[in-house]
């Protein structure tokens, strides 16, 4: 491979050779399509789920725990033994069959049947004998297909997403060309959601259009367009997956057939136990965790605001299409201009720590108008001609825009940095454990909090001093896991460049 250096816009812009086109397009294309469906799937479900017949933002914490969590331990078993029995080429296309077959049920058949799976004669009874702080959990109960929609679409993001697609990305990159490559696919992942937000946006402002044999209203026509849409992305990241396999793309023969003719045994204890007996593994499952408290403390508040400003469904997924459009936008700019250049010059922690404290100030904001006393809110919200809660809905909507949009750019491409220097079955175990799971424990963390403010104090409002100390203390977490983590990842990398870097051998995953 060449390594005639790059001029100074080109290594700005885009640093990568023109005979890694063949290993990096394909790549690029399939993070876009794989990405493209997160997002639209991420601003769906919010939609289905919380403005569904008696449900609200109350349902989310206890479908994190009650249906996500199982789910996430089912898939990542699932995952375990298609990667004892298969190859991980096999592996790939299984999983990628398996949620396209769940979307393509939900289009057809159990949303347009959804009135008549639901149970709410029995959801009615139990809303009558238990206490408001259940309404949540009654709600998932009542919604079910819903609920199974919802929880597919989280399962997209951990399994396709961060174990398929990154685990695939993380096995055949170094780090120095990771630190090359990785900003790179965060400006297509993004992309993708800029896309992925403007069709949410257009499609829900739609009116129904009775020449499309599907629905009876406006809503029931988008659902089908959704569904064709994810599933067509989906046989598409299969078709480059293969022709990426079928020419070997930059690979070597014998390495190609090497990995393709042998699984990589592993299980879930295998898998635990690594990342028990690694203290590098245990803090990034440690960051993953605090960030996943921290996102899921701060969104719940804010869907509950948004869903008091913006009550009907449509509205509401409109809404929420346009905050992803803008979220998809920043980490656009934020891996294109800023992500790999930060860290090649500032470092993996330094760039890492960039997002939680972004986080911190924000928060900051978005809960000191939640909080102070409304005398002083309505003096402020006449200075800018808006209403307190439009206000604490703009601050949410702005706190999530630069928390996710720096997650897709640099807590995404730090994290995935970090497992690039582990030996290759410590990295595939340790990954499974802490994507597979542990972020599921982050975010079912939070949601059992959650649960135990709901009881206790009846509503999501009456939570919110709470949860504004608990959020302060969750970011303290994620800072001192990333200086922790960053001190490591420099001695193995360092090692690794020293040692091995020059004459690691690619394979494919």
């Amino acid at each position: 491979m060449s390594t005639k250096p790059f001029g100074a816009l080109r290594a700005f812009l885009w640093p990568v050779y023109r005979e890694e086109y063949p290993k990096f397009i394909p790549m690029f294309l399939i993070s876009f399509l794989i990405c493209f469906n997160y997002y639209l799937l991420r601003i769906s479900k919010d939609a289905v789920l919380i403005t569904a017949p008696e449900s609200g933002a109350e349902a989310i914490p206890f479908i994190k725990v009650w249906a996500i969590l199982p789910t996430a331990i089912l898939m990542t078993f699932l995952f375990t033994r298609f990667s004892n029995w298969l190859n991980r080429r096999t592996v790939f296309y299984a999983m990628l069959c398996l949620f396209i077959g769940y979307f393509a049920l939900f289009t057809f058949i159990l949303y347009p049947n959804r009135d008549m799976l639901h149970p709410h004669t029995f959801a009615d009874q139990l809303q009558g004998a238990l206490p408001q702080g259940f309404r949540g959990l009654i709600a998932i109960i009542r919604n079910w297909t819903y609920s199974t929609f919802y929880v597919m679409s989280e399962m997209w993001s951990t399994m396709i997403m961060t174990i398929l697609f990154w685990g695939f990305a993380n096995d055949i990159t170094s780090v120095k060309d990771a630190k090359r490559f990785y900003g790179l696919f965060g400006v297509g992942t993004n992309l993708s959601g800029v896309i992925a937000g403007f069709l949410a946006s257009y499609l829900s402002a739609n009116q129904f259009n009775p020449s499309i044999p599907f629905g009876t209203t406006a809503w029931d026509q988008y659902i089908f367009y959704l569904g064709l849409m994810v599933m067509g992305s989906g046989l598409l990241c299969m078709g480059l997956y293969w022709m990426m396999n079928k020419a070997g793309r930059g690979y070597t023969e014998e390495t190609l057939k090497a990995h393709r003719d042998s699984p990589i045994k592993m299980g879930m204890r295998k898998s635990f136990q690594s990342l028990v007996k690694s203290p590098y593994l245990m803090l990034i499952a440690i960051l993953v965790f605090a960030y996943n408290i921290v996102i899921n403390l701060a969104e719940v508040v804010w869907k509950d605001q948004v869903k008091q400003l913006y009550p009907a469904t449509a509205d509401f997924n409109g809404y929420m299409a346009y905050v992803n459009f803008w979220i998809a936008l920043i980490a656009v700019v934020i891996s294109f201009f800023i992500s790999g250049n930060v860290i090649r010059a500032l470092g993996w922690t330094k760039s890492a720590l960039i997002s939680p404290v972004l986080t911190l100030l924000t928060g900051i904001l978005f809960f000191a108008v939640l909080l102070l006393p409304q005398e002083s809110l309505l003096g402020i919200c006449l200075s800018f001609g808006t209403s307190p809660l439009a206000l604490a809905v703009f601050l949410g909507s702005l706190q999530n825009c630069v928390v996710r949009g720096t997650k897709y750019s640099l807590v995404d491409a730090t994290k995935e940095l970090a497992f690039i220097p582990l030996p290759r079955e410590e990295r595939i175990k340790g990954k499974a454990a802490i994507d597979g799971v542990g972020s599921r424990l982050g975010k079912s963390g939070g949601a059992i909090m959650y649960q135990l403010l709901l009881i206790a104090c009846g509503t999501i409002v009456g939570s919110i001093p709470i949860v504004a100390f608990l959020l302060l203390f969750a970011i303290g977490g994620w800072i001192m896991s990333v200086r922790s983590l960053g001190k490591q990842f420099n001695i193995l990398t360092t090692e690794a460049v020293s040692q091995t870097e020059e004459k690691r051998p690619i394979v494919l995953s």
